[in-house]
């Protein structure tokens, strides 16, 4: 994920940021974003196939547009399981290199979170940068009794519960199977 956790002065704040649920006909904007974003097809190569997989729930890929409409962001959240629970995990974010730091991300993971939760989805995993997701409302997993099959650093694994005073349930995270965890 790229943090865009600081907004430069020549790139004014997350107000000039329309977000939106993908469409068919941002698929290629939204793979030049992924790539461009991580200097690599991989991720990109993972939006493409979570497209094809059950975990993909449509209107959960949200694209940040600039004043233009053009795409400069993404956040997707994709099915996943803590132990037999559903939830959803936030993976990959991506933002334009010249856009980053722009609140364009931000934008794209709250618009991601709030129609999570209008769907009445409960719990959302990442595994991404410490000092970036708890804005959001994440905390380490490990508090809850979450974990994976693989070593990660303890505090880059957070989840969160979408609705207030709902308790994450402990267990081992499921990724959809493109993840390959």
């Amino acid at each position: 994920m790229n943090d865009d956790s600081s907004v430069s002065p020549a790139h004014p704040a997350s107000a000039d940021w329309a977000v939106r649920a993908e469409t068919p006909s941002d698929v290629p904007e939204v793979r030049r974003i992924v790539r461009a974003a991580f200097g690599r097809p991989d991720e990109a190569d993972l939006v493409d196939a979570l497209r094809a997989d059950p975990a993909w729930i449509d209107g959960l890929s949200l694209v940040a547009a600039d004043r233009s409409g053009r795409p400069v962001g993404q956040a997707l959240l994709t099915r996943c399981h803590i132990g037999t629970v559903p939830a959803l995990c936030l993976a990959p974010c991506a933002v334009l290199p010249e856009h980053q730091r722009t609140g364009a991300g931000s934008a794209a993971v709250r618009a991601a979170l709030d129609a999570a939760a209008a769907m009445g989805e409960r719990y959302v995993t990442v595994l991404g940068h410490p000092e970036y997701y708890p804005r959001f409302g994440f905390g380490r997993a490990s508090e809850s009794g979450v974990g994976l099959t693989i070593e990660v650093p303890d505090e880059a694994l957070m989840v969160m519960a979408l609705r207030p005073g709902d308790q994450v349930p402990p267990g081992t995270i499921r990724y959809a199977e493109p993840f390959g965890i």
